[in-house]
């Protein structure tokens, strides 16, 4: 039986690509067996049990960007993290380790490097993780999203795979009528969705907050806004009836297929599993990428649309102040919103989870040979 570990997480944005790829597995080899490996603590220690497999955890933290005793901690964590690590390679006994990003996915990919087992990197982003990097020269393969990654990781071990989705979302074509029913929205309207992931993000909501008025007086759009969970309660109480009725305010989307397909315009950040989807579902979109991530990898992510006129892309300083602007254009200018459409969804790459997985299975028959 083949054995394969998967590790990493921290976010949605690896932990779903993970997910995407072990079904794809057990689709192609139905008899593997996958073990994931997180970081404790984290959404993937709850996520994945949710999906069927098994997932076990290691005390692995980043480090603080200043000098502070909680890098003390972190440190004497990994020290841990890489013992544990070698616990679960020696009893779990993988073919092939992959590393998705994230902090689970250093220790473990370390020690199977060590111990001389293939290991398969997946980068999401235009801007390569710290432990994807890091890992980098002990990879057998490593798959990618964007073009020009060669300068991160050299050209040898690149294969251009796209970024794996969840299989329910490309399955929203044609679902607008039931997504329109499902969320109370007007059909006659043309809908704008804001999304800033299940947490939120503050400067999507204090931009809706600022547009609202203006959405009040036009009766040809509505707002799908979803603020997250942090912010809903205060905004809800902070706007009560102020909040006209064609703006549906959700702390979040329980049918993100659902959603997608009654959108006409998508409000977003800029993380890669995002982006993907919406090249993937053809969606006009105006991103505002998140400051408060590694090396502004959204930002890179953003403008490998921008520079291919497939997004809108308005810095988060701005975010409050050109947003309703920019969304009066792409509603009045229908053919430069169509233009966007093409474009991005030109840049879809189909089938990535599967390709992905292939790339594990070469991996592990040429190690075996």
């Amino acid at each position: 039986m083949k054995k394969v570990i998967i590790s990493g997480g921290g976010t949605g944005g690896h932990i779903f690509p993970a997910l995407s790829i072990a079904h794809a597995l057990k689709r192609l080899e139905p008899e593997v067996e996958i073990l994931f490996v997180g970081a404790e603590g984290k959404m993937e220690m709850e996520k994945v049990p949710e999906a069927g497999f098994r997932i076990v955890g290691l005390p692995v933290r980043g480090l603080q960007r200043k000098l502070t005793f909680e890098n003390v901690k972190v440190l004497v964590n990994l020290w841990k993290s890489l013992r544990r690590a070698k616990r679960i390679v020696k009893e779990f006994r993988p073919d092939a380790v992959v590393g998705v990003g994230g902090y689970a996915s250093g220790p473990i990919g370390r020690v199977a490097a060590k111990a001389g087992i293939p290991l398969v990197l997946q980068e999401q982003n235009s801007y390569a993780g710290v432990t994807n990097k890091l890992l980098a020269k002990y990879a057998s393969r490593i798959c990618v999203a964007y073009e020009g990654m060669e300068r991160f990781f050299g050209k040898g071990k690149l294969v251009f795979t796209g970024n794996p989705v969840r299989k329910d979302l490309l399955q929203s074509a044609g679902k607008r009528e039931e997504g329109i029913a499902f969320y109370g929205l007007d059909a006659r309207r043309k809908t704008i969705l804001v999304t800033g992931g299940s947490l939120g993000a503050g400067t999507l909501n204090r931009a809706l907050r600022e547009y609202r008025k203006r959405i009040a007086a036009r009766e040809d759009v509505q707002v799908l806004w979803q603020c997250g969970s942090y912010y809903f309660e205060n905004l809800k109480k902070e706007l009560g009836d102020e909040l006209p009725a064609h703006i549906h305010l959700t702390a979040f989307l329980k049918r993100m297929d659902l959603a997608y397909a009654c959108a006409d315009i998508v409000v977003a950040r800029a993380g890669a599993g995002t982006i993907s989807e919406l090249c993937l579902l053809g969606k006009a979109a105006i991103l505002i990428p998140s400051p408060n991530v590694a090396e502004d990898h959204q930002t890179k992510n953003a403008l490998a649309l921008v520079n291919k006129e497939a997004a809108v892309m308005i810095k988060d300083a701005e975010g409050v102040e050109k947003l309703g602007d920019t969304l009066e254009v792409l509603l009045q200018d229908e053919e430069k919103a169509d233009g966007l459409r093409k474009n991005i969804a030109a840049l879809a790459v189909h089938d990535s989870d599967v390709k992905i997985a292939r790339e594990i299975l070469d991996v592990m028959a040429a190690h075996k040979s």
